[in-house]
Order: C-alpha cells, then sequence, then structure tokens
C-alpha cells in the first residue's frame, strides 16, 4: 500500500520525534562528556528537523 504525502510527514514526525528521545536518553545515561554532548547535538538536529516536518504537515 502506497502511503500519501501526508501519511509520509506523519510517520517522519514520528520516527523523528522517536530519534530524539532515544538520543536524550543517551546523553543523560552516558558518563562521557564527549559521547553524552554528541548524543546531544543529535536530539537537537533531530529536533529541528520534526519542526520542519511539522510545519509542513500543518500547510498540507
Amino acid at each position: 500500500m502506497e502511503l500519501s504525502p501526508k501519511d509520509c510527514l506523519k510517520k517522519a514526525i514520528l520516527d523523528t520525534q522517536e530519534k530524539v528521545r532515544d538520543y536524550e536518553t543517551h546523553a543523560k545515561n552516558i558518563e562521557d562528556e564527549a559521547i553524552s554532548n554528541c548524543f546531544k547535538k543529535y536530539a537537537e538536529e533531530e529536533g529541528r528537523q520534526a519542526a520542519e516536518l511539522q510545519e509542513l504537515l500543518n500547510k498540507y
């Protein structure tokens, strides 16, 4: 079954939000500061992507 553009956006938003949660959890649970900071950066980047996808969905 082929997904509509709206469905693709919804799925991408959910996937990206899940990555944000995962990266934030890793950042909190890892004591090595360099690795923790890396995961924090990834969480922020994914958060920006999720926000951009949400804007597209809102326009749809």
